[in-house]
């Protein structure tokens, strides 16, 4: 047992193990089928948009410091080298206008805000601290660690939404025709029938560690990829797409 425990500090102190709290991860390979939009050294393919858009070829971080490269790891400050917050951008410089399958891994702080942005800035997956901030309630989210997002987006979803909010998969919508006159319910309660809005086109289905967050929200047809800077740390790391036919 003696020679166990001897030979485990060994290996710790030469670096045989990683650092607690490192979100590196040097052995991380994209899935089969799947690209890596980070390299996990620079912010080459990505580019900053507050305004002119900043490409960052071979950088490590983002002219004002908001975002940089750490360890392997996107690190979203709560600040700039200013001092300043408020809402800044990282896009692909590629646009996925097919339908794709998007997969990264997030840490906030406590009472962060972040988000990713599906092919434009005006359509926003909330990612944020969730249990303290909202709006998702993921039972399966880490305090403090790593968490999965999960998005496909797909043309030709329809898409139903109620005074502008989307119907989750729980929600039972009824309608009926009664003397000529269409008539509503949701969730056994009456509703105006003209607040709801069905649809056909591109939508994203999201998920967190597996649990679903939007089944159908609406997206652009054309755009990149986006992560968002608003309020407090957000760390990105493992970003991966895959274009489906």
């Amino acid at each position: 047992m003696r020679k166990a425990c001897s030979v485990t500090a060994v290996l710790l102190l030469l670096g045989g193990a990683a650092a607690p709290g490192a979100g590196g991860d040097k052995e991380w390979k994209p899935e089969a089928g799947y690209t890596s939009l980070f390299n996990g050294k620079d912010f080459s393919g990505w580019v900053y948009k507050p305004s002119p858009k900043e490409d960052l070829t071979g950088k490590t971080e983002t002219p004002d410091g908001r975002i940089e490269v750490k360890d392997g790891v996107i690190v979203v400050n709560a600040k700039d080298k200013a001092g300043k917050g408020g809402i800044k951008d990282l896009f692909t410089v590629k646009e996925y206008n097919k339908d794709f399958h998007l997969k990264l891994e997030f840490r906030a702080a406590p009472k962060a805000d972040s988000g990713v942005y599906i092919r434009s800035s005006g359509a926003q997956l909330q990612v944020r601290d969730y249990p303290t901030v909202g709006p998702y309630k993921p039972k399966g989210f880490k305090d403090g660690d790593w968490n999965q997002l999960d998005i496909v987006v797909k043309s030709g979803t329809v898409a139903t939404t109620v005074n502008g909010k989307a119907l989750a998969a729980k929600d039972n919508l009824e309608l009926t025709v009664h003397d000529g006159k269409p008539q509503a319910k949701l969730n056994g309660k009456a509703i105006d029938v003209s607040n709801i809005q069905v649809t056909v086109g591109p939508a994203a289905e999201c998920k967190c560690n597996g649990e679903l967050l939007e089944k159908a929200m609406k997206v652009p047809a054309k755009g990149g990829i986006g992560l968002q800077a608003e309020t407090g740390k957000f760390e990105f790391r493992h970003i991966q797409v895959k274009e489906l036919e």
